[in-house]
């Protein structure tokens, strides 16, 4: 599979040049992220602006991908899907549990509040 990526201050994008979100797409963002996470970066945006199909398989598996970032005390966020895409994760009463943003700024927002949010939580 074939990202683009780009490292930010505080972010990592990674957007993947394919069409299909699968089982497979997210054991290679993981697999990037490990690899990004030894630069020190911690927070991921991922932009599926390119993908225009959702397998069924994909949808337990990001949901494992983004309980593993918070786990760690990182962030993770989706931004560019489709909208038919969208409604797919929201009608499986998915957005609740991951972050699903529908532009970038607003993705980029996200992160920037819960890197605040773990640096007042430290504090104390």
């Amino acid at each position: 599979m074939e990202f683009k990526i780009d490292t930010k201050h505080n972010y990592t994008l990674v957007c993947p040049v394919t069409n299909t979100i699968n089982a497979n797409l997210t054991v290679e963002l993981m697999r990037i992220y490990t690899e990004i996470g030894q630069s020190g970066s911690q927070n991921l945006i991922v932009d599926l602006q390119n993908c225009n199909q959702i397998t069924q398989d994909a949808i337990p598996a990001l949901l494992q991908m983004h309980e593993d970032f918070y786990a760690n005390g990182h962030s993770l966020v989706f931004t560019g899907l489709p909208e038919n895409l969208n409604h797919g994760l929201k009608n499986d009463d998915n957005e609740a549990i991951i972050n699903i943003c529908p532009t970038m700024a607003e993705a980029i927002d996200i992160i920037n509040m819960e890197i605040l949010e773990r640096d007042l939580f430290n504090e104390e």
